[in-house]
């Protein structure tokens, strides 16, 4: 029902003498354990998510190493599980998704910083900038800023990142500072090996238990008074400690170059990408040895005063390489260098873009910028090591014509316009949509049916898979404010409408947040809204990890006929809402269009002045057919009988209308040309890949459309008398069929 990490967890016995081969998260996972971590926990969420879904599913061997591993319901909570190595030197890691994440830890994060920690704590967040991420364009580097946390940024490399793990603990103990590593996506996928270690028990942990609590100490709560004192700690003790553990285990890499009268300053975590870009333009070798020094910042705050100084001193200019805005580490170095009366020229976001993913295209022109103001006046750059013929010849190209760079840049924009100017036309929008067969996209057929009869009405949408109704063909949602705040989002909004307005969440945002954000305070104000919860079984956007209510958990047993269902009867969200003292609750499959739209349209029209609260119940369609198929198979090798529905369109029905897939959008019915030749309306048409989920005649049915769509049932093992059955059909369909001839 799950993915399986079964090889990955294999991985994490490996022990001293032993070389670990895989991606960047999983090294991560396993520097955890080298490292003595006593507790881990998190918020799933792409793709760091693996550390925690790996250590989940390891859990009788975290039992023997005596590692306390749990899945949170929230970064918030995740963030307070850290307040364990406030009083006692325990090593704890959580881990969460980009600044979304650590937007809802903030809170605790700032009452962790505050007394500052005894254990070393660690926070590991996935980076997200640029095309490959999926929330909004803002960086860690504010939270560390303003909390005085340290901030590692590893090098793109196995090796050093699970060194950077291990000093990351350490670093976070000398100077009583949490830390945080952010790993970008790249560095969570990219792959490599590094000699393993053994991993440490903690001495504190579960099978060690301690036997009395730490004493009360009032200077370890972030309360007034004593919030002043810890805040003075922080730039008198805690900050020159961390510097100090910085520079005495060389933390940062300093890296020569030839030309030793310019320098780059880089974050670790854009290290490949600068490299690469270095051979573009001729300026590194094969080997990665660069012609410019550099400055790799495996910890990007807090900074070493005198290691910067001594980078930046007597250099005829320097180039910070620093992804997304503002340019903290630029403003940094910038106030560094005029404390010191350091005049060394200093670029960064002038010659590179303030926003967005610093790619290797990206990259470059910001180099060849710099490289065509400050390039020495003596012969081009020759390589530091000696190459194959084979990987000198783009170089030599490059200092044969010193406009090659740039026409390597300029070449890739012509590339692309030569493409665009292929197509007759541009290539149409493709806007993310649901699964095929997904229980969430009935339910918006059904609000756009709903909102014919009533009107249109204020949706405030959330982050989860029902976000893909704010796309084509359904375009839903005038809000997204947050993982499960929904509820809480249109707060401001109901009082100033005649209508009720619309809240979707799905059943992971509900756990995550919308319980006590939403509901909780929609009851307390006695607010007259419509909440409408997907209950699809699973955390499906982070995952499709598991929650409290996900079929088969519980006390509900798997079987045949669960196996076979597309619902389930885990009601802890139901009980949870009637507990909580919702009055108005309604229970009602996705897949029953007409059912849906009359209970949207008594949510919005009923007499009841109150929080009204729909839950639409159909498991998640990838996590059911993870489940099914492997049955399914198991039963065609015994030689018994399936039965799969599948649906279709009549061709000779279709009057080419095309209400039904403006209503529904599914991938599979899609359309293709009229068999008939007297008509020129194309026909609608179910293609491979239908799950046989029935939404297209539902539509039909409550949309009152054409009666073109079938449903058929295709037997396998059939018994002989339904062989017997089929045989008699198909003879007589042959002969009621007309002859080429006759047409």
């Amino acid at each position: 029902m799950e993915v399986s990490f079964g090889k990955e967890i294999e991985s994490l016995r490996l022990g001293a003498g032993d070389t670990f081969h895989g991606e960047g998260i999983l090294a991560i996972t396993k520097a955890l354990l080298q490292s003595g971590v006593a507790y881990v926990g998190g918020y799933q969420g792409a793709p760091v998510s693996h550390l925690l879904d790996v250590m989940v599913q390891a859990k009788p061997y975290m039992d023997e190493l005596g590692v306390h591993v749990e899945a949170c319901a929230n970064e918030a909570s995740a963030a307070a599980m850290l307040g364990a190595s406030i009083h006692y030197p325990l090593r704890g890691a959580v881990t969460w998704k980009s600044i979304v994440g650590t937007n809802v830890a903030s809170d605790a994060l700032s009452n962790l910083s505050s007394p500052g920690v005894k254990g070393g704590a660690l926070i590991v967040v996935g980076e997200d900038y640029g095309e490959g991420a999926s929330v909004i364009q803002e960086r860690t580097q504010a939270y560390a800023l303003k909390s005085s946390m340290c901030l590692i940024d590893p090098r793109p490399d196995l090796g050093v990142m699970v060194k950077m793990v291990e000093h990351g603990f350490r670093l976070s103990e000398a100077s009583n500072m949490p830390c945080i590593l952010e790993l970008r996506i790249r560095a969570c996928h990219v792959r490599g090996s590094f000699e393993a270690k053994d991993n440490l028990a903690p001495a504190i942990s579960t099978r060690a238990l301690m036997e009395n609590p730490a004493g009360f100490d009032y200077m370890k709560l972030a309360h007034p008074p004593v919030t002043f004192r810890q805040e003075k700690l922080k730039g008198d003790e805690r900050i020159p400690a961390a510097r100090r553990y910085i520079a005495d285990n060389q933390l940062n890499d300093l890296l020569p170059g030839k030309h030793a009268d310019l320098g780059i300053v880089v974050q670790g975590g854009l290290y490949n990408s600068l490299i690469r870009s270095l051979q573009q333009l001729g300026l590194a070798n094969a080997f990665g040895e660069s012609d410019i020094p550099l400055l790799v910042l495996n910890v990007t705050y807090p900074l070493v005063p005198q290691q910067v100084a001594d980078f930046c001193m007597g250099k005829r200019a320097v180039l910070v390489v620093e992804e997304g805005q503002p340019e903290y580490i630029e403003q940094d170095i910038a106030t560094l260098l005029r404390r010191r009366d350091i005049q060394t020229p200093l670029h960064g976001k002038d010659l590179l873009p303030a926003a967005g993913e610093y790619s290797v295209e990206v990259v470059s022109a910001g180099l060849l910028s710099f490289w065509d103001r400050y390039r020495p006046v003596r012969a081009e750059p020759t390589p530091v090591r000696a190459e194959p013929v084979e990987a000198q010849q783009p170089f030599d190209k490059l200092r044969a014509n010193g406009e090659s760079a740039r026409a390597w840049l300029t070449g890739n924009r012509e590339r692309r316009a030569a493409v665009a100017a292929l197509l007759d036309k541009p290539l149409p929008n493709r806007p993310p949509s649901f699964c095929i067969g997904c229980p969430e996209r009935p339910v918006f057929s059904a609000i756009k049916l709903a909102q014919q009869d009533v009107g249109p009405v204020h949706i405030a949408a959330d982050i989860g898979c029902h976000a893909f109704g704010t796309f084509e063909p359904f375009s839903m949602g005038h809000s997204i404010l947050g993982y499960g705040m929904s509820l809480a989002s249109r707060a401001g909004v109901s009082p100033m409408m005649q209508r009720r307005t619309l809240s979707i969440m799905g059943d992971g945002g509900f756990w995550h947040n919308g319980l006590l954000t939403g509901v909780q305070s929609a009851l307390f104000n006695n607010d007259d809204a419509v909440l409408l919860i997907f209950k699809n079984g699973y955390s499906s956007a982070t995952g499709t990890q598991e929650l409290i209510s996900t079929p088969g958990s519980g006390d509900e047993p798997m079987t045949s006929e669960r196996m076979k269902s597309q619902t389930h009867t885990n009601t802890t969200i139901e009980s949870t809402l009637q507990g909580l003292g919702v009055q108005w609750l309604r229970t009602v499959h996705t897949y029953r269009v007409e059912q849906m739209r009359e209970t949207l349209k008594e949510a919005f029209t009923s007499d009841f002045n109150g929080l009204k609260v729909i839950v639409a119940e159909g498991e998640c369609q990838l996590e059911r057919q993870r489940r099914i198929k492997p049955w399914i198979a198991s039963l065609l090798k015994k030689g018994k009988r399936v039965v799969r529905v599948k649906y279709g369109v009549d061709e000779d029905v279709c009057n080419g209308d095309h209400a039904c897939i403006r209503l529904s959008g599914c991938p599979t019915l899609t359309i293709k040309d009229n068999p008939d030749p007297l008509k020129v309306d194309p026909v609608a048409v179910v293609i491979d890949g239908c799950v046989g989920c029935g939404l297209c005649g539902e539509n039909a049915h409550a949309a009152t459309l054409c009666p073109s769509f079938y449903r058929a049932e295709v037997i396998q093992n059939a018994r002989w008398h339904e062989r017997l059955v089929a045989a008699a059909r198909l003879a007589v369909v042959n002969v009621l069929r007309p002859s080429e001839r006759s047409q």
